[in-house]
C-alpha cells in the first residue's frame, strides 16, 4: 500500500483540470475491498477506479466513491482505458471488459487523440412518486422549474439516477443542492443521485445540458461530467420524448457550473420496446501521479 500509484485522469475533456477527475490504480488484484475503499476515501475524487486482471475478458474495472463501491462508472471507465491506451498496455482496438454489471465491448478509435465508445446496461426506468414540491426544493429550486411535459423517472444503465427535466438553462446557476435531504424524498430509491437536465444548452454543439448531485451515501457532493447518467438520458429522450424514433446520437454538456466543462458523446439504438443499446464516448487526459500516505 506504501508504494501504491495512483494516476490522476481527467475524463471527457483534453484539457487538464476540466470535465471528471478519476484516480485510476493498476495492478489492483493484491487490494481487497476495504482497501480499494479506504484509497477512494483518501483520492477523494467522485470515483478511483481499480484495474484487476479478468478470466472472462480483457480486464476488469471496480469502482469506488468515497462512500461505498458503484457497479458501473462512465468517467472512471474513460480514465482507465485511455491511461492503459495511451501507455501502449492496451493493444487492440476493440476489447472487453468486466464490471460488476457484465461483460462489456469498448472500443478505441483516433480522431484528434484517443477516443473511447463504452456499451453500457440495458436501461431501466421506474416512476419518481414523491413530491416534486420538496424534489426542487432539495435542489434549491420551486417547482416552478420543473418542465412537466416530460416525466420525472428513475433511470439506470448501471448505476441509478432521478432524471429530472428542467425547462430553462438559467435554473442551473441557481441550484444549490441539500444533499442530505435527498434520501427522504427519494423514498422509491434512497440511495439514487439526482440528474437535472434540460434540451438547451450553452454550446450550439450540444442538444442537452445538466448537472449531477451525488447520494450522500458516497461521500460526495457533486459529479462534474457525468458518463452512465448521459447514457440514460439518450435512453430517456427515446422513451419519454422522441418515442417514434429508432436512433439518436447526440452531445451532452455538463460542468460548467463547476469550471470543469466537459462533453459526452451518446448514441442509443432502440431494439424494442424493451431493449436499447446505449453507448457513450469520451477522451481524457493525463493530469499527474497522486501521493498516496497509507496514514
Amino acid at each position: 500500500m506504501d508504494n501504491l500509484r495512483i494516476y490522476h485522469y481527467d475524463s471527457f475533456t483534453s484539457t487538464p483540470n476540466m470535465g471528471n477527475p478519476a484516480g485510476v490504480v493498476m495492478e489492483a488484484d493484491h487490494l481487497d475491498h476495504h482497501e480499494m475503499l479506504a484509497i477512494a476515501k483518501k483520492v477523494g475524487f467522485n470515483e478511483t477506479v481499480f484495474v484487476l486482471e479478468s478470466a472472462y475478458a480483457d480486464l476488469k474495472l471496480q469502482f469506488f466513491t468515497p462512500g461505498h463501491e458503484i457497479n458501473l462508472c462512465g468517467h472512471a471507465t474513460i480514465a482507465a482505458l485511455y491511461c492503459l491506451k495511451s501507455r501502449g498496455l492496451i493493444v487492440s482496438d476493440n476489447i472487453t471488459i468486466e464490471t460488476n454489471i457484465g461483460i462489456l465491448p469498448i472500443t478505441f478509435s483516433y480522431d484528434n487523440g484517443i477516443l473511447i465508445k463504452m456499451k453500457q446496461g440495458n436501461p431501466q426506468f421506474t416512476p419518481f412518486g414523491g413530491s416534486i414540491e420538496q424534489l426542487f426544493q432539495t435542489m434549491g429550486l420551486t417547482s416552478d422549474a420543473y418542465d412537466s411535459e416530460h416525466p420525472i423517472v428513475y433511470g439506470s444503465t448501471g448505476t441509478w439516477t432521478l432524471l429530472i427535466p428542467v425547462k430553462n438553462l438559467s435554473s442551473f446557476s441557481n441550484m444549490k443542492p441539500y444533499n442530505h435531504l435527498f434520501p427522504d424524498v427519494l423514498s422509491e430509491n434512497p440511495k439514487a443521485s439526482i440528474h437535472p437536465f434540460c434540451l438547451q444548452s450553452f454550446d450550439k454543439g450540444s442538444q442537452m445540458h445538466a448537472r449531477h448531485f451525488s447520494s450522500p451515501y458516497s461521500g460526495t457532493v457533486e459529479d462534474p461530467v457525468t458518463g452512465t447518467a448521459s447514457g440514460v438520458m439518450g435512453a430517456y429522450y427515446l422513451t419519454y420524448i422522441k418515442p417514434e424514433l429508432h436512433k439518436y446520437a447526440f452531445t451532452v454538456e455538463q460542468g460548467q457550473e463547476m469550471n470543469k466543462d466537459g462533453r459526452v458523446y451518446v448514441e442509443v439504438n432502440k431494439q424494442s420496446d424493451t431493449l436499447m443499446e446505449v453507448f457513450i464516448s469520451g477522451t481524457a487526459v493525463y493530469v499527474g501521479e497522486i501521493h498516496y500516505d497509507s496514514e
